[in-house]
């Protein structure tokens, strides 16, 4: 399970060379708009209006389970990834549903009363809309966080992160990372020097492609055929 990021943006169906990637070794990929993707006019835009963190979360795990059902997926080896928006919704996925085997985050928020005081300017009144204002609604903000509710995760998780963000700062996944390895669940972090919000360096993105997926390979017990530097994966 693919989340776009935004949250408000979407997924077009368009060749996608990352989505290749994924195909090409052997994995299936679904790439939801969940409600509040914008290309499907304004009421449905309107679904993530004070909804964020439900029902972008909701209709990805219905997307898995329709899969599911229909017999098309192994249910034991779903995963779910993301990058920012997207990787806030892995994350939130991961300990509000059961339907997920792993997870992969990239620069996604774990905390978001952290993030309304931190982020930078552009979108700093962004979540007014997605979850309310700051702090009126600091309650929504609590109860929406992934790091609040770890007791409801129970897999493993791998984090890339670059330590330059400023729209994401590193602390949001540094956050869940420690929550990881006192759980004891497998957990990777792999930070990039150099990087901020969405990574730029061929080599990074190349490292952060190859990482998640040896990471999988890791967790559901198959061996690449590619030769892969390995990601070192704590409590596995």
């Amino acid at each position: 399970m693919h989340v776009h990021g935004g949250p408000t943006s979407a997924s077009s169906p368009v060749l996608n060379l990352t989505t290749q990637y994924w195909t090409s070794r052997g994995f299936a990929v679904i790439d939801v708009n969940y409600g509040g993707s914008t290309g499907y006019g304004r009421e449905y835009r309107d679904r993530l209006k004070g909804n964020w963190g439900v029902v972008d979360v909701r209709d990805a795990a219905n997307a898995v389970r329709y899969l599911i059902d229909k017999g098309l997926v192994d249910e034991r080896r779903v995963a779910i990834a993301g990058g920012s928006a997207g990787g806030y919704t892995t994350l939130a996925s991961l300990v509000f549903t059961d339907v997920y085997a792993a997870g992969a985050s990239h620069y996604g928020i774990s905390e978001l009363e952290i993030f309304a005081k931190e982020t930078h300017k552009f979108e700093s009144r962004y979540m007014d809309g997605l979850l309310g204002p700051y702090p009126e609604a600091k309650d929504v903000y609590y109860n929406r966080s992934p790091i609040n509710f770890t007791d409801g995760l129970s897999c493993p998780v791998i984090f890339f992160q670059g330590l330059d963000d400023k729209i994401v700062p590193p602390n949001q996944a540094e956050l869940m990372v420690e929550a990881l390895r006192k759980k004891g669940l497998p957990v990777a972090y792999v930070a990039f020097e150099g990087e901020g919000h969405g990574f730029r360096i061929a080599a990074n993105i190349k490292r952060s492609l190859d990482g998640e997926f040896y990471f999988y390979s890791r967790v559901f017990e198959f061996d690449p055929a590619d030769d892969i530097e390995p990601v070192h994966i704590d409590n596995l």
